[in-house]
């Protein structure tokens, strides 16, 4: 059979053909127009045309992370790529696989300060999990392969592949490689046998355990496993942000998330267990606060994780377990199968007694009189209008912590948000590429007037697609987070904090070719988000501009520094 012999441009489309990419996420450039000629020429996938490059790495993050794949976003040298860096920080630190392709300037222009030309690869490498340069036409499809087997793999992350323009312009013989080996990276992925009997030995004998797991559980697909594991031992269970929906919220084992946020009763079984079992988990500084008052309780702690580099970063660990997530709790239950009989769950009955007066604090009670909207009715509102079954992204402030604390995921890939880098404008872009990957699903975008019109111009992507997108933006006219903080520890100092010239967005919405509504009364808060959802709006984007009570906090709340048993309650304002 004679050699396919076809150029750099079509055979980085073949290899993402051979990858069975379903969405590329791009916005042309000079350096990457060889490329998009020869998408123009195929029909396999799709491309995704947005308004800004960190749109397109942030709608690739999301539907990695709502359908488990790797997702693709492809922009041009220099801006385009310093554009893309703020998507892949974000999808660094959530540990999100995507690969990113970037044009360069011709080999031969390299270093010569030549037009839209920088060092990407320099620039990039501090928040990706690898990158590669191409020089050489020949590698351009085993490079691809090693990119998305990077990303995929272990720890995942997002990897960039920075290809010249010339070398999309040569020609070549196209083979893609079927499997790849690569001596410097062979991640571990069976948990050892000796350090799970440990673990298990340990929690049958706990008297105060505790289960904590986070967005590993959910990107290891983990779920189910982590779901059986909590409950043939009966334990309770906390997720961080990210691991929302890595165990039923609706479940009477659950305690609600922890952290800086997190219910009362989470936070303190946290700090007052004596084995902690931490699941895909980084013991980070939202979610324990400070690691001397959280090791002020004498704990034994077991940590599963993929990357041996996170167990022991903040916390040492008794018995660290590396490996993946899901098989190492399937170990533990086969581990825990033979030892059940050992095992008497009457021992933890004062825990749960325990446990039983905090939940009854009800540190998640505030007060609503109707007399002005309030943030958190909106979500419970949009919970039960959507039945707890929506795709729910979000942006970064106040908003997020109401969402995340108000609508209760019973299903893991459900809660698409920025945990790590804590990105404002991620929420509209995320939703796009949710809604792209399940086209049938609700997909609704909770957000600040703050953080939408970091990103806004992606309504014209919306259009251009169709994505009934339900936008709720919780405008309180301020930076919410921020004023938050600086009621509580700057002397409300407001600085530069209040929203002072916002636009109507109803009118902004409608301008892009969308449906808009402003909802200024409680009582029309249900009714107007049954009229987006309802089948008249299925097909259309609806943005929602809430106008909601300006002084309202997010509680509990853990000062920085502080320790988890140390939380401002809302009662004790």
């Amino acid at each position: 059979m004679k050699p396919e012999i076809i150029t750099g441009a079509e055979i980085t489309i073949r290899s993402l053909q051979e990858e069975n990419v379903e969405f590329v996420f791009g916005y042309p450039g000079g350096a990457v127009l060889n490329i998009y000629d020869a998408i123009h020429q195929q029909s396999i996938f799709k491309h995704v045309l947005v308004r800004h490059e960190q749109a397109a790495v942030h709608a690739a993050d999301a539907f990695s992370r709502a359908t488990g794949k790797v997702g693709v976003a492809l922009v041009t040298s220099g801006p385009g790529a310093t554009n893309a860096v703020t998507g892949i920080a974000t999808a660094h630190m959530d540990s999100i696989p995507i690969v990113i392709i970037s044009g360069q300037v011709p080999t031969h222009a390299i270093g010569s300060d030549a037009f839209q030309e920088c060092d990407t690869v320099g620039i990039t490498r501090p928040c990706v999990k690898h990158n590669f340069l191409v020089k050489d036409i020949k590698d351009i499809a085993s490079t691809i392969k090693k990119a998305f087997f990077i990303a995929s793999t272990g720890r995942p992350g997002p990897v960039l592949v920075d290809i010249p323009k010339d070398i999309t312009a040569e020609t070549a013989e196209f083979i893609y490689p079927k499997t790849i080996q690569m001596r410097s990276y062979n991640p571990v992925i069976k948990g050892h046998s000796g350090q799970i009997s440990k673990a298990i030995d340990l929690l049958i004998n706990a008297k105060k355990p505790m289960v904590y797991s986070g967005g590993g559980a959910v990107l290891g697909d983990a779920a189910k496993s982590l779901t059986k594991l909590v409950k043939q031992l009966d334990l309770p269970i906390t997720n961080t942000l990210m691991g929302l929906g890595g165990f039923p919220a609706s479940d009477e084992n659950f305690l609600g998330m922890l952290g800086m946020h997190g219910t009362y009763q989470a936070n303190m079984a946290m700090q007052e267990c004596d084995v902690l079992l931490a699941v895909g988990a980084r013991f980070d500084d939202r979610v324990i606060s400070n690691p001397e008052h959280f090791l002020k309780n004498p704990k034994k702690i077991i940590h599963i994780d993929i990357d041996p580099a996170s167990i022991s970063k903040r916390v040492k660990i008794d018995i660290p377990i590396v490996g993946d997530v899901d098989l190492v709790l399937i170990d533990l239950l086969k581990a825990y199968q033979d030892l059940e009989k050992n095992h008497n769950k009457a021992l933890i009955s004062p825990w749960k007694d325990q446990i039983k007066k905090w939940i009854d604090t009800d540190c998640m009670a505030y007060k609503d009189d109707g007399s002005v909207i309030k943030p958190q009715t909106v979500i419970q509102k949009l919970h039960a209008v959507t039945e707890g079954d929506a795709f729910i992204t979000s942006d970064v402030g106040q908003h997020q912590m109401w969402a995340a604390q108000y609508y209760p995921f019973d299903k893991p890939r459900r809660w698409i948000n920025s945990g790590g880098l804590g990105t404002m404008g991620v929420g509209l872009p995320y939703a796009m590429g949710c809604q792209l990957a399940f086209p049938e699903s609700q997909v609704a975008c909770v957000t600040g007037e703050a953080s939408i019109q970091m990103c806004i111009q992606e309504l014209s992507t919306c259009k251009q697609y169709n994505l009934p997108i339900k936008i709720i933006t919780l405008n309180n006219r301020y930076m919410g987070m921020v004023r938050q903080w600086q009621e509580f520890f700057y002397g409300n100092r407001y600085a530069e904090s209040y929203v002072d010239a916002l636009p109507d967005f109803v009118k902004l919405a409608e301008s892009y070719g969308h449906v808009g509504m402003k909802i200024e009364k409680s009582s029309d808060v249900e009714g107007a988000l049954r009229e987006a959802f309802s089948p008249k709006l299925k097909e259309r984007l609806v943005f929602m501009d809430f106008i909601t009570d300006q002084t309202e906090n997010v509680f509990p709340m853990i000062p920085s520094g502080k320790g988890l048993s140390e939380m401002i309650l809302a009662k004790d304002e």
